[in-house]
Order: structure tokens, then C-alpha cells, then sequence
């Protein structure tokens, strides 16, 4: 090692000479020692060897040096201009990712396809082996035996690796330093054991070789490509001072010297550098503590003036949140400076605050990379411009918590004004050693109050009594009390600090991050009735769903589903695939109470909607109580519109008075466009004259189908086959439900008429009401098809069809359902299938009415029609329409 500043190598050599000592009896010409001195707590010196029958005892302010000659260390001039600038690139691998030999192989991979000039990688020891060492002298000072055993595993951990890694001169060359180093660590933790202590200096040492190793290996795995590369030892280089508690800063002037002074020897193209350790100014091996390697980067970043600084590591970049807490969490493309400062603060996963101060001061960006995910292009952090169009929800990047905190207040009249009394309340704090994470005073003077860790709260309140003993004997001081459910707010430029109850954290957590990183557009869905209708809506928003989101940023989640005897819930939503499954899996027994409380009660989606897709009336009759909790309602029931007057316009009158939105057009067409047509029509300010139409596919189907010689009970029972009518068909030939269809549009019109003024025809024989089941009635029903054939043949004898119609006769305040002819020309005469036709003769269209014509009846159409209700929400919510 002629002509380098080496010590780290100088005391491997000399902590070998040791060795050999101690196996040899001490009979040596010459005999090493240790000096422990350093820290007092041994007591004295210690005796390491024996030589010529005599203990050696010495004290010494260096760490180690030969009893009978000196270290001459040898200085070479710089003959190598050290670049700097952007042809620079710094890479640093965590342990995770030098965890395994292919991961060390990746990791050369991705130095290798950099196209920078020069190149700069800064390794961690590999996955485990920092916690390994440190507990090699936690063992040996422990005077624990095995820490011999521990020794050999992490000698077998590189070994292995090394042979998977490397072959040949490389492999023999790597394992012979490794036994070397292996060696002398042994007789380090030897003399560790026998002391009974190690000095911080002594476990750094240890500590470092999981860097060395890991640096060695990479350097050669990087060279077997015939790159040049050259590792370096930082304890060679980078150069700190203790600042403070578990805490150093850099010598930035000393360790640029010593980089330049090390380049002008080794001034290869690619360099791999050890992190996480460096050494003090009088040369002895320290680290960086934890975090230490990303730190190693960001400082030789700052001494090589780099283009970039990228840190590789097991994510795809910064997340707005905690993604174990908040699963609607992204990363983010870019943070400024100050606001990853603020992140790690506040225990977000980003960087250690002072691994930003070196590249900040020369606005060098780190970009936060997933060595497993390379497509990812990560998280950039830089210097960024300022916001100057006040764009909040630009503004706002990040949520961190955090938990078990403690809220210590401290009022009184007695404070406000009096000097010197925040001065007092935190010295006491910085005297017992607790860490204030937050402060907030109020504008009066009048309270402080500040938050602690929990576990430091009974020390903080302690100390505070005894403090100010007088002031509240004397009643100047209320008593100071700990309050975990008081909420606090401090601000920075940077930062909003919210303190608030610990059981309310994640939910708090939840609902700001949803505010300000779901599309404004997100929709929590209740489907109620997974059934005919609500089961195909269901598998419409499976298929459809992600491409709302990627074209329209309609994001909707489906967070319950509940029948009439199980529910199936979730947070943030159910995997629409496999629905069904699900519910029949994982459910649990229904509850309408607890469904809706569940979807109130959701703090991470900012707009929630119900879905009823029954026909219930007692559903129906919650629509006005969810509407007042803030939650939406779509359906295609068509019972709460034209169920009693009074409940009628109590829900349309809280409608208009609020901004929560209540959707129906599936109640009337199933997928037709009728109630949005009859509001437009409306809105724009014409006038409805009559609205007449065909508003049963079922009967649409039914007279459609009756022509020539078939019977009106035959065609019946194929409509009954079809799935066209209900289970029982009388429910479909009563009339009644094409009745509350015209007292709907009835009432949308303004027309104030109850369910009981609409005169109906029913189609089912008076003698046939009061059949016992679907299926005497469809036994008895042929007996009717004379009535019904002579009543076609009366119709065709005058060219007409029998069609059965609903009339909302506007101008004289009525409504009707009949059973009516129409000319075979005539727009009702020309349908086929189960078509409905709806004709809105108004002021404006009164010579030629406007026709809707289209699909009445089926699953597909009504879900479709419902869903459609559920995207006009969303573009009333703010969608891109």
C-alpha cells in the first residue's frame, strides 16, 4: 500500500500480525497491541499479549500501532485533474438490492447500460449483513462463545456469493482478501471479548466489511463485462465530524482533497464506493450511522457535481401515503427539496432529511428507482419552480402520520405576555430528553401545546409540575394536562400538522389523501339487489369500468353489494371479476341499516351513490334519509316516485335544496332517454301538451305478436317463455305498472295527481283476478281467446292495431292507461319485438310530435339505462363530458 492514505488496510495488516501473535504464544520478536483506552469505561489499559515472559500494557491516542516502529504513510501528488459535472452519474444499491449474487449481477447490468461518461455507485452491505456484524460485537463484547459460529456464517454468506458471482483470478483474488479480512476480524473480536467492551470506533470497524465486501464483488462483477472499474474504501475519502447525537456531518474541503488525491491514482471510468462508512480527520473508521449509504451518495454527488443521483431500492418511487394504510396511494413523479425534507420528517419512506442537504446546495435531483421494476421511471426530487396559479391540489403532495403521540397543554392567564415562559416549558422538555415533534401557540398567548412521543409523556408531564409548582399553586398556570384528543394545527410553508385522536388516524389519513389523489370523479357504489337487473349492471361495470378511468377519469368502486339475505362490504372496493364468488363466499347476513352505514361512514371516496335496482317499496322509502346523509340515489325502482304525493315532493324538494343528486330514468324506458328528454323539453321552456306512448316492452311485445290466427293466450305464454313478463303475468296485464310509469311522467310535468287518479284497463279477465297462482291463471286463460280474437278482427276490419297505451294528458290536469286502436300508419302501429314508443306533443312540437322510440323491456337495456344514470352523476360531479 506504498504511497496511500490507507489506514482502514494498515490496521487489517496489523490486526492479522496480532493474530498470529496470539496463536503463537506471544513469542515474536515483536508484539502488537491494542489500546481500548479510548473509552474509560474498561477501567485502564488492557493486556492483549505476552512477549519474552512479560505482559505489555499501552496506552496510546492512536487506535492501533506496532510497539517498536512506527506507520509511515507516504503522500503521492496529484497528478490526475479530478472532472466534475454532468458527466457524472451516481447510483446507489441498497442491501436488498445486493442481496443475492444474480441481484449484485443486476445491479452491474444496470451500471453497464448507463451511457453517462463516468460513473459512480455507492453499495450497502448485502441484505442482513449490517445487522450480522453488529451483532458479532454485540456478542463478543457480551463475552457470548458464539460469536465465533456467527463469524463463520458471515464468512460462508460472501463465500457463497462470490463463487455464484465471480470465477477465475477475480474469484481467487476476492477470496483471499476475504479470509484476510475474515481473520482479522477475529482477532478483533477476540481482543472485544477479552476487554468485555467495545468503543464506537471498534464496532464501526467491524460494522464497515459488509460494505467492503459488497463493493469488491460488484467492482469485479461490473469488470468481467471489460469495462474498467475501480472500487473504492470511503473511509479513504470521505472524511466527517460528530454533530451530534448518533449523528456526523461531512468535511466537504477535506474529503473533495482526499477524492482528488484518490482519483489521481485510480482515475477509472466506473468506480464503486463503499457506503455507509467513512473516517474521522485523525483517520479512525466511523460511519455514517443509519440511512448512512443513501447519505454516502448524496455527498459524493455533491464532491463530483453530478448530473443525477439515483437511488435504487424496492419500490417504484415516493408514495403520496402509506400504502399499508391507504390503498388508493400513488407515487409521485416529482417532490422538491423541501418537501421531501418534510416527508421524512414526518416518517414518510423517502430519504433521511440530511441526505437532501448535499445535493440541494448545488441543485443536484435524486430519483428514487425500483431496481425490480426498471420501466418504472420513479420519483424525481429537485429543485421545482413555484406554484404560482394557486392550484391547491397541485400544491398538496404527500400524507404522513404519526402514531402514539401525546398532546401536552399548558395555559393559563398567567402566560400571556410574561417573557421567557416558552423558554422555560422547553428547556424543562429538552432536559428530560423528549422529543417535541410539533408546537402550537395559540394568537393570545394564552396556551401552548405541543406534541411528544407517548411513551416520554409521563417524564414531560412530571417535569413541567415540579417546574411550575408555583404558578399553579397560585392559579397562574392551569394544570397541565395531556390530552390525546384535542386537535392541534401548525403550519410551514411546507407542511399542515393535524394532531387528532389515535383511532381516527387511518380514517383521517384516508380522507385527505382521497380529497386530493382520486379523481374527483370517484364514485363509491351500493349496488342494492344483485339480481336480474342489478347482477347485469354489475357485470357491465366489470367490463367498463377501467376504461372510464383511462378515458374519462370515472374512477367507480363498488364497496357493497347487498340482497335480501347477504351483504358483501368492502373499503376500497370489490373485485368486480369474481362478484359472485364473493358474495356467496365472504358474505355476511344483510343488513339495510348497516349497509348504509358502511357507505357513509367511507372517508377514502369523496362521492358515494346507492343503487337500488329492486322494487321494493320499503328500500324506496329511504331514498329522502340517504339523500340528507349526503349520499347519491339511482334506480330503476319505480316505487318513491310514484308512491304518495306528499313523500313524492318532499323528495324532489330536498333534491333541488341540496347537491346530493337523485337519478330515475331507467324508472320509465328502462334504457330510453324519456325523463331526460321530458326535462329538457322543460327546462329550455316549452310546454307539454300530452305525452302518449307504449311504455310496456312486455305488452309492446305481447300486441306485436298478436296477428293472424293466434290466439292472445298462446302468444302470452311465449312471452312468459321469453322471460318478457313477470313470474306471473298478471302483474304485467293489470296495467298497474304501466300506470305508475304515466304518473311519474305525470308529475314530472307538474301535474300533482296520485297514483289512484289514473284510470287503468286491465287486461286480465275480472273471472281470472283471484286465480291462486301464476299457473291456474295461464290454465284458465285460453278461455278468454274468443273475446280476444273478435276484438282483433273489429281492429283489422277498420285497418287498425290494438296497442296499449299510457296518456298524460297535461292540458286537462288527467291521466289514463287503455287498451287503444291506431291506424296501421300510424307511428304505435309500426313496432316490433318489445319496443316501446313514448310521443310528446308540446308547444313547440304540437303538428309533429317528438318520438323516443327503442328497446323497452330486458336486463341488459335497464342496466344499461342505470348505469348511464351513474356516468351523467359523474359528469355532474365534474366529469369530462
Amino acid at each position: 500500500m506504498t504511497g496511500r492514505v490507507a489506514l482502514p488496510v494498515v490496521h487489517r495488516a496489523m490486526v492479522a500480525s496480532l493474530a498470529t501473535n496470539i496463536r503463537q504464544g506471544g513469542t515474536s520478536a515483536q508484539c502488537w497491541k491494542y489500546d481500548l483506552s479510548q473509552d474509560r469505561s474498561l477501567g485502564g489499559s488492557v493486556r492483549i499479549g505476552q512477549s519474552q515472559g512479560s505482559f505489555l500494557t499501552h496506552r496510546s491516542t492512536n487506535l492501533l500501532r506496532p510497539a517498536a516502529a512506527a506507520i509511515s504513510v507516504e503522500q503521492d501528488d496529484v497528478n490526475t485533474y479530478l472532472p466534475k459535472g454532468d458527466m457524472w452519474s451516481v447510483h446507489k444499491f441498497g442491501g436488498t438490492c445486493m442481496g443475492t449474487p444474480q441481484r449484485i449481477q443486476s445491479v452491474a447490468d444496470i451500471v453497464l447500460s448507463d451511457s453517462s461518461e463516468r460513473k459512480l455507485v455507492i453499495v450497502s452491505a448485502m441484505s442482513k449483513v449490517t445487522d450480522m456484524m453488529y451483532n458479532l460485537v454485540h456478542k463478543a463484547q457480551s463475552r457470548d462463545d458464539s460469536y465465533m459460529i456467527a463469524l463463520e456464517e458471515v464468512f460462508e454468506k460472501h463465500m457463497a456469493a462470490a463463487k455464484d458471482l465471480l470465477d477465475g483470478e477475480d474469484l481467487a483474488s476476492f477470496l483471499s482478501q476475504l479470509h484476510s479480512d475474515v481473520s482479522s476480524l477475529r482477532a478483533m473480536l477476540s481482543a472485544i471479548y477479552i476487554a468485555g467492551h467495545a468503543t464506537e470506533s471498534f464496532s464501526d470497524f467491524v460494522v464497515g466489511h459488509g460494505e467492503l465486501w459488497s463493493a469488491q464483488m460488484l467492482s469485479y462483477a461490473i469488470k468481467k463485462s471489460g469495462a474498467p472499474c475501480s472500487w473504492m474504501d470511503t473511509r479513504e475519502v470521505l472524511v466527517v465530524k460528530p454533530s451530534g447525537p448518533n449523528q456526523v456531518d461531512p468535511d466537504y474541503l477535506e474529503s473533495e482533497k482526499r477524492l482528488q488525491k484518490w482519483f489521481s491514482r485510480q482515475p477509472a471510468e466506473i468506480i464503486v464506493a463503499t457506503g455507509f462508512i467513512a473516517s474521522t480527520a485523525e483517520n479512525i473508521p466511523t460511519t455514517l450511522k443509519r440511512d448512512g449509504s443513501d447519505f454516502s451518495a448524496a455527498i459524493i454527488g455533491s464532491l463530483v457535481r453530478a448530473r443525477q443521483v439515483t437511488i435504487w431500492t424496492d419500490v417504484d418511487g415516493v408514495f403520496s401515503a402509506d400504502p399499508r394504510k391507504v390503498s388508493e396511494a400513488v407515487i409521485l413523479s416529482t417532490l422538491s427539496y423541501q418537501e421531501a425534507w418534510e416527508m421524512s420528517y414526518f416518517g414518510a419512506n423517502v430519504l433521511h432529511p440530511r441526505t437532501i442537504i448535499p445535493v440541494m446546495k448545488d441543485n443536484i435531483p435524486i430519483v428514487i428507482r425500483n431496481m425490480f421494476n426498471i420501466s418504472a421511471p420513479g420519483t424525481m426530487i429537485c429543485r421545482q419552480p413555484a406554484n404560482d396559479n394557486g392550484d391547491l391540489d397541485a400544491c398538496v403532495k404527500s400524507f404522513a402520520t404519526i402514531d402514539n403521540l401525546a398532546l401536552v397543554n399548558v395555559e393559563g392567564t398567567g402566560m400571556a405576555g410574561v417573557p421567557g415562559t416558552s423558554s422555560a416549558i422547553f428547556s424543562v422538555v429538552k432536559d428530560v430528553g423528549a422529543n417535541v415533534i410539533m408546537i402550537s401557540q395559540a394568537s393570545s398567548e394564552h396556551s401552548i401545546c405541543f406534541a411528544v412521543p407517548e411513551k416520554e409523556v409521563a417524564a414531560v408531564s412530571a417535569a413541567l409540575h415540579v417546574r411550575f409548582r408555583e404558578a399553579l399553586a397560585a392559579g397562574r398556570l392551569s394544570k397541565a394536562n395531556i390530552n390525546v384528543r384535542a386537535i392541534a394545527q401548525g403550519c410551514s410553508e411546507y407542511n399542515i400538522t393535524v394532531v387528532l385522536k389515535q383511532e381516527d388516524c387511518v380514517r383521517a389519513l384516508r380522507a385527505a389523501h382521497s380529497r386530493f389523489f382520486l379523481s374527483k370523479t370517484t364514485l363509491a357504489v351500493g349496488i342494492i339487489g344483485p339480481g336480474l337487473i342489478g347482477g347485469t349492471l354489475l357485470n357491465q361495470l366489470k367490463d367498463q369500468a377501467a376504461v372510464l378511468k383511462e378515458n374519462m377519469n370515472i374512477d367507480l368502486r363498488v364497496i357493497g353489494i347487498t340482497g335480501s339475505s347477504t351483504m358483501l362490504l368492502s373499503d376500497t372496493g370489490i373485485d368486480l371479476t369474481q362478484w359472485k364468488e364473493l358474495l356467496r363466499k365472504e358474505a355476511e347476513p344483510a343488513d339495510l341499516a348497516n349497509f348504509v352505514r358502511h357507505m357513509s361512514d367511507n372517508h377514502v371516496f369523496p362521492n358515494k351513490v346507492l343503487v337500488d335496482c329492486t322494487a321494493d317499496t320499503s328500500v324506496a322509502s329511504h331514498y329522502y334519509d340517504w339523500l340528507k346523509k349526503g349520499i347519491h340515489v339511482i334506480t330503476p325502482n319505480k316505487k318513491a316516485n310514484s308512491g304518495p304525493l306528499d313523500r313524492y315532493l318532499k323528495l324532489r324538494t330536498l333534491q333541488r335544496a341540496s347537491y346530493t343528486h337523485y337519478f330515475y330514468e331507467a324508472t320509465v324506458g328502462a334504457g330510453l332517454p324519456i325523463i331526460s328528454t321530458l326535462r329538457g323539453l322543460l327546462e329550455t321552456g316549452d310546454k307539454i301538451l300530452r305525452i302518449e306512448g307504449i311504455f310496456s316492452g312486455t305488452l309492446s311485445y305481447i300486441f306485436n305478436n298478436f296477428e293472424g290466427t293466434r290466439t292472445f293466450s298462446n302468444v302470452v305464454a311465449e312471452a312468459k317463455e321469453a322471460g318478457y313478463t313477470e313470474p306471473d303475468p298478471r302483474d304485467d296485464l293489470s296495467g298497474t305498472d304501466v300506470a305508475r310509469k304515466v304518473i311519474i311522467l305525470a308529475r314530472e310535468s307538474g301535474l300533482t295527481l296520485e297514483l289512484s287518479d289514473i284510470p287503468v284497463k286491465s287486461l286480465v279477465p275480472e273471472a281470472l283476478a283471484s286465480c291462486s297462482s301464476a299457473d291456474e291463471f295461464m290454465q284458465k286463460l285460453p278461455s278468454f281467446d274468443e273475446d280476444w280474437a273478435k276484438q282483433r278482427s273489429e281492429a283489422e276490419a277498420a285497418g287498425e292495431v290494438l296497442r296499449y297505451v299510457g296518456v298524460v294528458d297535461a292540458v286537462n290536469q288527467k291521466g289514463q292507461v287503455e287498451l287503444r286502436r291506431y291506424k296501421r300508419d300510424h307511428p304505435f302501429a309500426q313496432l316490433s319485438g318489445s319496443d316501446n314508443i313514448i310521443a310528446f306533443t308540446t308547444s313547440r312540437y304540437k303538428e309533429q310530435p317528438l318520438i323516443v322510440r327503442g328497446p323497452g323491456a330486458g336486463a341488459e337495456v335497464t342496466a344499461g339505462g342505470v348505469f348511464c344514470d351513474m356516468l351523467r352523476l359523474a359528469s355532474s360531479l365534474g366529469a369530462p363530458s
